[in-house]
């Protein structure tokens, strides 16, 4: 084996906080307790063992659908050192999204959370691949028996490490593959230089583990440098939020626009003196500058706004600290290039254009599992679209100026028009749905939907409630529009296709 190109993601992360004397040091707080480094090491080995121990194979797949603690943590990069490929899935989903993706990864085995279960149940009828399933207290048992030292599997930088799934802009979400050399990039490019995290931090992030977002700030980042990290299974409110942050001190928190507007609103907002923040990051969507002016006066705390992606894994355009302007997304993370594309592929050069954002850089995942045209469509040699529409401004900075398509970004979170249009077609009373983003008073995208009803129907706030209800009974319910407005018909193309620019 070329040592230059043997290398194991998890056996790094684990490995340099062994070996700088870590041990003993705080790795994660959950709702359980708190993990050491090294009973994160010997977890992690377990893991893999215990993996192992039920068949698993190299290369093949494992799903995790369980919410944050240590041992997602540890089933995680367990299943990594073994060779064996996590994927992680949205614990948000509907019991027809998880068949479509455990089949579409092929998962052999599938861990849990309890909490979970109701989406889940009856899945090995569904998905021929699938071999265990096995509940989050079933993994503790497997865990307590399996050998406490693990071989790491001979893996390459260049060799595929986990999925992660895009809920992308169109049709079905897409396994998106990355490399064993790609967790480690994102830190080395933004979490230190950038960001600036230290072995003294102590972070909390309110996008959880199965996001890229997520899988950075609460894993890849403070394992590199020897933090500690606060998890919690619950859903991130504002309440949920405020306790770790008074609680637990953490030192950066990172977060989402949605949510930031959310707990300025809440009259239960934490006083700066009961807080340790000295920097926050925002991403998912951009940030409003009100938003982040008021968040940094009551807090005290820089708010960094960047944007990653599922494909490129993390954030490669940020603002700085000590260099924030508010209402653009900063200046490239070193390490990326960046650069705007016209409608022609010409690549813009003139401050204040508009063109599609496309990203250069070590941390591009490989493919989209079994889409070859998305692949191309996406991955274009070094070069990976990102949909999004930007300018730059003489100084350098990026402004955000839209989607490419008709995706909407609904707290950090893309959500296809098509699939909420779909939902509401469903119910009896609409003959007709187009569904397009509309602001809220924080200057939030959030879904809106036009209806145009079958005859006889009333067009009142109480049908309005219903078909509300209705979307949220079928799809995660954060999709769901937050306005309706009844029209008596759709404006359309001359093919009859929608036109949702009109109705923007």
């Amino acid at each position: 084996m070329d040592p230059a190109r043997t290398y194991n993601a998890a056996v790094d992360l684990i490995d340099r906080n062994l070996a700088a004397g870590r041990g003993n040091k705080i790795a994660f707080v959950d709702d359980a307790g708190t993990t050491t480094y090294a009973q994160l090491a010997e977890r992690v080995d377990r893991a893999a063992n215990a993996l192992r121990g039920i068949g698993l194979k190299r290369e093949q797949r494992v799903a995790i659908v369980m919410l944050d603690s240590a041992d997602w943590v540890a089933l995680f990069l367990g299943a990594i050192k073994a060779g064996i490929v996590p994927v992680a899935l949205n614990t948000l989903l509907t019991a027809k999204d998880y068949e479509y993706q455990l089949n579409d990864c092929r998962a052999r085995a599938l861990f849990y959370s309890a909490p979970l279960a109701k989406n889940l149940e009856g899945m090995q009828a569904k998905c021929p691949n699938l071999k265990y399933v096995v509940t989050e207290a079933q993994l503790n048992d497997l865990l307590a028996s399996a050998k406490p030292k693990a071989e790491a599997a001979p893996t390459l930088r260049d060799e595929m490490c986990f999925w992660l799934y895009s809920s992308g802009s169109t049709g079905a979400p897409k396994g998106t593959v990355h490399l064993h050399s790609h967790l480690v990039a994102t830190a080395d490019l933004y979490a230190k230089p950038v960001l600036g995290i230290l072995e003294s931090d102590v972070v909390f992030s309110a996008a959880k583990l199965f996001f890229a977002y997520g899988l950075g700030n609460s894993m890849t980042f403070p394992l590199a440098v020897g933090a500690t990290t606060v998890l919690m299974a619950e859903r991130p409110t504002p309440d949920s939020v405020f306790k770790r942050l008074v609680e637990k001190k953490p030192t950066i928190f990172y977060g989402v626009p949605t949510l930031y507007a959310a707990m300025l609103a809440s009259p239960q907002f934490p006083k700066k003196s009961e807080l340790a923040l000295r920097v926050c990051t925002s991403a998912g969507e951009a940030l409003p500058p009100e938003i982040l002016k008021r968040f940094t006066e009551r807090t005290g705390a820089e708010l960094l706004d960047g944007i990653g992606s599922t494909e490129m894994l993390h954030i490669f355009l940020s603002n700085r600290p000590g260099d924030i302007r508010a209402g653009t997304t900063g200046k490239p993370v070193p390490g990326y290039q960046l650069r705007l594309v016209d409608e022609q592929g010409g690549v813009i050069t003139k401050p204040g254009e508009l063109g599609e954002l496309q990203i250069s850089g070590p941390t591009s995942a490989i493919m989209y599992w079994n889409q070859r045209e998305k692949t191309k469509n996406t991955f274009q040699g070094p070069w990976t679209r990102s949909g999004d529409k930007y300018s730059v401004d003489k100084d350098g900075y990026y402004v955000y100026g839209g989607r490419s398509d008709d995706m909407l970004k609904v707290s950090g979170i893309y959500v296809s028009p098509a699939e909420v249009e779909a939902a509401l077609v469903s119910h009896d009373a609409v003959l007709e749905a187009a569904v397009v983003g509309a602001e809220d008073e924080n200057k939030l995208v959030k879904p809106k939907a036009y209806v145009v009803l079958k005859a006889g129907n009333p067009q009142n706030e109480a049908l309005k409630a219903r078909l509300q209800q209705h979307v949220k009974d079928r799809l995660a319910p954060y999709k769901y529009p937050r306005w309706i407005e009844f029209l008596p018909e759709l404006p359309k193309t001359a093919t009859g296709k929608i036109q949702r620019f009109k109705l923007r």
